[in-house]
């Protein structure tokens, strides 16, 4: 687990009015929010958050919160949720949970393939169908990726969610026994299959043009 410092007004005022002058004002309205504190409306300066999001992505991050005007010095919280506009530019709201060290938290991990698959190497299609797991643990246990060795796997073999290795702290709350990563079969039987197709119909039109010649050489005749 790694504590990002992330830095914070408190706001008064609430509604869409005052959250569109914040916007404009370069900072993104937010909240933080936990079981055991009141929640507080927040300002966060909108060059900060996205310079921590391009170098830690927007999974399971955990801040170090210092809220300016908000009394406590510090408070541990997570990113919940993020929203932003129609077109994925511009951050319209921040949710943040503010959490106990001791309490389990459930937290949304990347999905990361190690190794060199047998598989691929044969010309297979590395697939991963769950590109993130949500994970419960303690926030001190949060892995910052579930790594999965794909040495062995060859076209056709897959892993599913069971058979990931965690550390014992560390569980995926999942019912079903789904897909998280597959080898799937090469591509190219379909390309020469349509390369022939491209020859066969070459091939036809040549033997039409020959015909249309000799017809015409043979009524000049």
């Amino acid at each position: 687990m790694e504590l990002i410092e992330l830095n914070a007004k408190l706001r008064e005022n609430s509604g869409k009015g005052a959250a569109r002058r914040l916007r404009m004002n370069n900072a993104i309205p937010a909240i933080v929010y936990g079981a055991k504190t009141d929640s507080a409306m927040l300002s966060i300066e909108t060059a900060e958050f996205i310079k921590i999001i391009r170098k830690h992505g927007s999974t399971g991050l955990f801040f170090s919160l210092k809220v300016e005007g908000g009394g406590k010095k510090e408070r541990i919280a997570m990113l919940k949720d993020m929203q932003m506009d129609t077109f994925g530019l511009n951050y319209l709201h921040i949710d943040l949970h503010e959490i106990d060290m001791d309490t389990k938290v459930t937290v949304s991990i990347p999905v990361e393939a190690i190794g060199e698959s047998e598989g691929v190497k044969e010309g297979g299609v590395l697939q991963v169908i769950r590109r993130e797991l949500d994970v419960v643990c303690k926030p001190a246990d949060t892995p910052t990726s579930i790594q999965i060795d794909i040495s062995n796997l060859d076209i056709g073999d897959s892993v599913h969610v069971e058979e990931i290795d965690l550390d014992e702290n560390v569980e995926i709350p999942h019912e079903v026994d789904f897909t998280v990563i597959t080898i799937g079969a090469p591509v190219v039987e379909e390309e020469e299959v349509e390369e022939e197709d491209e020859l066969l119909e070459e091939g036809e039109g040549e033997a039409e043009e020959t015909s249309e010649g000799s017809s015409e050489e043979a009524s000049e005749e």
